[in-house]
């Protein structure tokens, strides 16, 4: 082996001893408490949903078991920035400050825009035609192209009367939610929902050693789980695309 393949060498197990380090059983907590939003069939205030089965699929295995806290999404970004939780659930990279973000995602949100039926299918294009409402804190502003006019909601129960009222031309959401608010309408036929994008989802994290050695063993779980496959089936049975099936790598890389 020559010099520059030794120090290759050197620098790789140099690599695997600060991780190994970073996840030491020994130092890491016996539960971590995570705080999301209920999200139908997502994560469900009594622990079922989609979400909770992949992320007891990361920690459990390696002894550190969920406990949930279950509130609205700005509480839950409160809550990790405050370190009052070790991590919030469904947060895009980088959205909230104060907060550490892993390399993996766990899941991706697939982005749709509700409306009226008789409205142009919008596109990322030409979203900045429209007047686009969502609910308080998601910022989709920062992540969709084109933004211009937008109004944050408190709750999505009013949404389908300012879509037939012409106070807004498209609600943006998570297509579950989508979803959920079309369902509740007495005649769904009369909107129509249309995909925008693909957002990668995370934990993000508190700023503290707690959070940090939490966070590193996620990072490991989530590059061994996609690797071999063994999230796939949970997708499957709550009938989800698979995140990871284009790249296999973190975020869609």
């Amino acid at each position: 082996m020559g010099k520059a393949g030794c120090w290759l060498l050197i620098l790789m197990l140099a690599g695997f001893s600060t991780m190994a380090r970073a996840v030491d059983p020994a130092v890491l907590p016996q539960q971590i408490l995570l705080a999301s939003e209920e999200w139908v069939d997502y994560t469900d205030a009594n622990g079922g949903g989609l979400a909770w089965e992949v992320l007891r699929e990361v920690f459990e295995p390696a002894g550190v078991r969920l406990n949930i806290r279950t509130e609205p999404y700005t509480r839950s970004v409160g809550l990790a920035q405050l370190r009052e939780v070790d991590a919030l659930v469904g947060s895009y990279r980088d959205e909230a400050e104060g907060v550490l973000y892993p390399r993996w995602n766990f899941d991706s949100d697939h982005i749709y825009a509700l409306g009226l039926a008789t409205l142009p299918a919008p596109t990322l294009a030409t979203l900045g035609k429209y007047r686009l409402a969502w609910v308080r804190g998601y910022r989709y502003e920062n992540y969709l192209p084109n933004v211009r006019a937008f109004n944050q909601i408190e709750r999505r129960d009013g949404i389908l009367s300012m879509l037939r009222h012409g106070r807004a031309d498209f609600y943006i959401d998570a297509l579950t939610e989508v979803e959920y608010v079309q369902g509740k309408a007495a005649d769904p036929s009369l909107y129509r929902r249309s995909h925008l994008a693909e957002l990668p989802l995370y934990l993000g994290f508190a700023d503290t050693p707690r959070g940090r050695a939490l966070m590193a063993l996620y990072d490991q779980r989530m590059a061994v789980l996609v690797s071999s496959g063994q999230l796939r089936g949970i997708f499957e049975r709550w009938k989800q695309p698979y995140p990871f099936a284009d790249s296999g790598l973190p975020g869609g890389q």
